[in-house]
């Protein structure tokens, strides 16, 4: 019991914790019962340990208790469970009752006569009662996140029904009725979906979602402007198949997130894609490796093919028609100096098995694996620069969306003959994007941005033959309002899938440089329509070339110091601590504003960067707000540093807020503002940057201070529990290591199970 189940996220055989909500509902619960069974041990039989530990029993009895209670309530609603949640509940109830038993000791001072079975003469019986007890909630909670699958899937069906009654008006007033409602139901869809995305666990799975979530996010607007240039133009061509591929698209989005969330396999996904060649790398770097500690961990024939199985991936690379004869000549020579040095490295290996020297055959085999790690750290380098390098200069050239605008010119002129010249442009470069994307999946990194440049490369591939669909139904229509717009409908669909491949390309890049990696993307980026009241009147300003080159230095700052804090928290042993979350959010969102001094990134317009600055001030105000609780745990000198510099952070926090908020009018003193909003983002920085070594010590301090014996301290200096309004305190889940029955009534009222309760 001295370890969590959580890490191992098994309970008992077949059941599985997909979810950070039902990990962490089930912390606290952990938290307590291995300090009911390790603390017995090690302290004496006093009164104050036996009331402590009474205490902590009739707290995790009661908590049980209204834990069952509401499993009870979703298993009456939902027939289908009934029976399994039925017994998980019992199971509950039963293991929740025998620890109350098991530590109702009494008094520790007087023998006891009665014979009675307590914590401190059976501790094989705590064991059983807490093992029970952590498979019966887990059980549960595992039961009721199926009803979150449930109502995932509901909603789905519900999107598809109102999908194929799309798909098949006539009527303009039919279809503005029935959209109305599609869109209320996209809507409860995504709010479902986002949540599930952000709950899960597993890394790959996330990706896919998100990957799922942005087509029909994109596809909604292409779906609308389709349908309404089809039903205006009805024996268009054209426009039948720009249409029949966006609902398409949605259908097979949809089918992907069930896919997820059930967990079942579609034909495609049965399908093994091709590993990448930086998977292909760390492999045959692992098993070289692994000769240090063990001579025959593998053999010379097993090493030499997963060589040459990744030496031939990087076909991908030299025989593009895209790569430079010195890239491809870099790439094979490299390769070869790999196979001389595998070579080398397989006769040492023979001689370090064969010789009686030892010691020299070791040293020799030392060198021969550091120089053939070198040779394929030394490839992985000359692939990433290629494959970055090509993906830069294709962003860069395409920055100007000339054969775009040309499309949309030749359409409205009505010239097909320049539309079908135009559109073999556009194929030409979403056949370089495409191959790009492949490359950069090779040398992403890691799964989820695998997963990343497989969507992108998916997505390049159907928005391109779209496009040129929409403009031939542009040039054969000319005079239509509709079909123009639905030509820049798409048009804003490649645009935006430019932006997403350069911060994939950056995300990549930091993964590359060791910074980064495991960001958590900050979800409240700014979105058309969603700036604060007091901004809709304002009118929203791009900088020009002067202004974003007098903005260059403070946003270079900015970058510096956006990875500096990330680098901080990756210092950090608890990746989950507030703190951490907050000041990743921040280095964030500091790296959005970077971007837009450059004239890059998702921050368009003056309007966004005031948003965001808004945004970053209430993040770093949760931040201060995190660090005053932190900081009230040590009791030395570095106490009265971070309380300093946290009202340091309070009153920039507040500056910015103030100033984003404050209306302008006129090009300077939206200049001024933007300059102003950068500075204080830059302080802001400065500061978390200081704060986040000095806590992370305090940190390190306080969680070494916590003993066993400060642990049943914390339960003595809890209210008697037999006192009513006390006992509500104690368990309403303030303390965190307490198993707060509060937490598990909240876990299950955001799943949104008891709202009729």
């Amino acid at each position: 019991m001295a370890s969590s189940p959580c890490g191992n996220s098994n309970f008992d055989s077949g059941l599985e914790i997909k979810t950070r909500s039902v990990e962490q509902t089930l912390i606290p619960l952990v938290s307590q019962i291995t300090t009911l069974i390790n603390h017995k041990d090690r302290l004496k039989k006093s009164e104050q340990t036996s009331a402590a530990i009474h205490r902590v029993g009739q707290a995790v009895s009661v908590a049980v208790g209204r834990f069952v209670a509401v499993g009870e309530a979703i298993a009456s609603e939902n027939q289908e469970l009934k029976d399994e949640m039925g017994q998980a509940c019992f199971e509950a109830r039963r293991a929740g009752d025998a620890i109350a038993q098991l530590t109702d000791v009494g008094s520790a001072l007087q023998p006891q006569t009665d014979g009675r079975v307590t914590v401190f003469s059976d501790r094989t019986g705590m064991v059983k009662a807490a093992r029970l007890l952590l498979s019966s909630v887990t059980k549960v909670l595992v039961l009721a996140d199926r009803i979150v699958i449930k109502q995932i899937i509901a909603s789905r069906n519900k999107v598809l029904v109102t999908l194929d009654k799309l798909e098949r008006v006539s009527t303009f007033q039919e279809f503005v009725q029935i959209f109305s409602q599609f869109g209320n139901e996209m809507v409860e869809f995504a709010h479902l979906t986002g949540d599930r995305q952000n709950d899960l666990k597993d890394e790959k799975k996330k990706a896919r979602m998100a990957a799922a979530r942005a087509v029909l996010e994109k596809c909604t607007m292409m779906l609308l402007t389709a349908s309404k240039t089809c039903l205006r133009h009805p024996d268009c061509e054209s426009a039948r198949i720009n249409k029949d591929a966006v609902f398409h698209r949605m259908r097979c989005a949809l089918e992907q997130v069930i896919e997820i969330v059930t967990e079942a396999r579609s034909c495609g996904e049965n399908k093994v894609l091709p590993t990448s060649i930086y998977n292909s790398i760390k492999d045959f770097k692992g098993s070289v490796e692994c000769l240090r500690e063990n001579l025959h961990s593998s053999t010379p024939q097993i090493m030499a093919g997963q060589l040459e199985t990744l030496v031939e991936r990087t076909e991908d690379f030299t025989d593009s028609p895209y790569t430079s004869h010195e890239q491809r000549q870099a790439i094979l020579g490299v390769c070869q100096l790999a196979r001389q040095d595998t070579q080398q490295l397989v006769h040492a290996w023979i001689e370090a098995q064969q010789s009686v020297h030892a010691k020299e055959a070791t040293e020799e085999l030392e060198v021969a694996i550091l120089k053939t790690c070198q040779s394929i750290g030394d490839l992985r380098r000359e692939l990433h620069k290629v494959a970055v390098g090509r993906a830069a200069d294709l962003l860069k050239a395409h920055g100007e969306h000339l054969p775009l605008r040309a499309l949309k010119a030749a359409g409205a002129e009505g010239n097909l003959e320049a539309v079908a010249e135009y559109s073999r442009t556009l194929t030409e470069q979403k056949e370089q994007l495409v191959e790009t994307c492949r490359l950069l999946c090779h040398v992403s990194g890691t799964e989820p941005l695998e997963i990343t440049c497989i969507h992108a490369e998916e997505t390049f591939q159907v928005i391109g033959p779209q496009i040129i669909s929409a403009a031939q139904t542009l040039a054969l229509h000319p005079s239509s309002k509709i079909a123009k717009e639905n030509l820049e409908v798409f048009c804003e669909a490649w645009d935006s899938q430019l932006c997403d491949m350069a911060l994939l390309l950056k995300e990549i890049s930091d993964v590359f440089e060791g910074r980064r990696g495991d960001k958590r993307p900050y979800l409240s980026l700014p979105r058309p329509g969603k700036h604060s009241a007091n901004l809709k009147t304002a009118k929203a300003v791009k900088l020009d070339a002067e202004e974003q080159t007098s903005m260059a230095k403070l946003g270079l700052e900015l970058r510096l110091l956006s990875s500096d804090v990330d680098s901080e928290v990756e210092k950090w042993e608890e990746q989950e601590h507030d703190i951490v979350r907050q000041s990743q959010s921040l280095a964030s969102m500091a790296y959005n504003m970077y971007l837009f001094t450059r004239g890059e990134g998702l921050l368009k317009t003056t309007l966004d960067l005031f948003h965001q600055a808004e945004v970053l001030s209430e993040e770093g105000l949760q931040l201060c707000s995190s660090l005053r609780t932190f900081s009230s745990q040590p009791v030395d000198e570095e106490k009265s540093v971070v309380i300093t510099e946290t009202e340091k952070l309070v009153v920039l926090c507040q500056q910015l807020q103030m100033g984003a908020k404050t209306p302008v009018q006129g090009k300077t003193a939206t200049f001024q503002k933007v300059d102003s909003s950068i500075q204080t983002t830059r302080n802001i920085m400065t500061v978390v940057l200081s704060l986040l070594p000095i806590s992370n010590k305090l940190y390190k301090k306080c969680k070494s201070e916590k003993t066993s014996l400060s642990s049943l301290q914390d339960w003595r200096e809890r209210p008697d529990a037999s006192t009513p309004a006390k006992e509500e305190g104690a368990l309403s889940g303030k303390n965190t290591n307490g198993f707060g029955v509060k937490s598990l009534e909240q876990h299950m009222a955001g799943l949104n199970l008891l709202e009729s309760k």
